[in-house]
């Protein structure tokens, strides 16, 4: 069991990772925010369906149970729209910097979805989180509106792992992403509709465009979106967002090799950077001693 854990938080680790270059496919894919969204949930989907065909697994899941997947589907959509966003008007080292307050929201709500009590040291260590983001928000203010479309898409991502934490219970991973990405496009292609969007130039872009769309689609949301569900099994959804928080060292680090120029930030940001990922480093310290006591 205690190998299981470990195999697990590690390949979590690798999922984070994943996370933090989808940031820097969001900042060089030029098309906007809505359209990458559907765009990485349609293909997205396709891939899972073709490895649900391939591996044999059934798509049945009870109508209760696909309610709930289809709003999760719509959380998830919403989250990913506003991180692009927030991507578009700031850059990335900013949007990943404010996903840090996941661990603080996780360690508010995670207690009323399943019934445990407040950890002292999950709130205390959300509270220096925040604190850290407080010195980033102090010296980048020209930021603000991509730190508030940061802050949204942070909220509903900590809502639908919350949901998908209770989800993991009963289904397959595979079957859970299937239904939710397929449920995201379905939300957002009646929003285009509405709009009047769905014309032929929205599907023509560059061949460069193209490729990292289906790189999105695939390493970065086929496989580490259902990864990150399955791990779900072993670890907790406060474990997992308080582990997302490394999202942002991996992301900025990436960025200033990748993207240089405007990633390039004050001094003050890579301190509250530092702030939070001692944090997480703390958490994880105090979490395997608690365990070893019980053991």
């Amino acid at each position: 069991m205690q190998n299981d854990n470990l195999k697990s938080y590690l390949n979590l680790h690798l999922i984070v990772f994943i996370w933090g270059f989808t940031a820097i496919l969001g900042a060089l894919i030029t098309i906007s925010a809505d359209a990458l969204v559907w765009f990485r949930m349609f293909f997205a989907g396709i891939f899972i369906a073709a490895f649900l065909v391939f591996s044999k697994k059934s798509f049945k899941v009870p109508v209760k149970s696909l309610l709930k997947l289809m709003f999760v589907g719509l959380l998830i959509a919403l989250h990913w729209i506003f991180f692009f966003k927030a991507i578009h008007v700031s850059n990335v080292s900013i949007t990943l910097s404010v996903f840090s307050l996941g661990a603080f929201f996780a360690s508010i709500l995670e207690p009323l979805f399943y019934g445990r009590k407040v950890l002292w040291y999950e709130v205390f260590f959300g509270l220096i989180i925040i604190a850290g983001l407080a010195l980033i928000m102090q010296v980048e203010i020209n930021y603000l509106d991509g730190m508030l479309y940061a802050l949204v898409s942070i909220l509903l991502g900590v809502l639908f792992t919350l949901m998908n934490g209770k989800l993991i219970a009963n289904h397959d991973p595979s079957v859970i992403s299937f239904y939710e990405f397929v449920a995201g496009v379905g939300f957002i292609s009646a929003y285009f509709f509405i709009q009047g969007k769905f014309t032929a130039a929205f599907f023509e872009m560059t061949v460069n465009n193209w490729i990292l769309i289906l790189i999105l689609a695939s390493v970065c949301t086929a496989y580490a979106f259902t990864a990150s569900v399955k791990v779900m099994q072993k670890l907790t959804p406060y474990t997992v967002m308080l582990t997302t928080n490394l999202e942002p060292v991996y992301g900025i680090i990436l960025a200033y090799f990748i993207l240089g120029g405007k990633e390039k930030m004050s001094f003050e940001f890579y301190i509250g950077a530092i702030i939070i990922v001692i944090t997480v480093i703390l958490n994880g310290v105090i979490k395997h001693y608690q365990k070893s006591k019980t053991t």
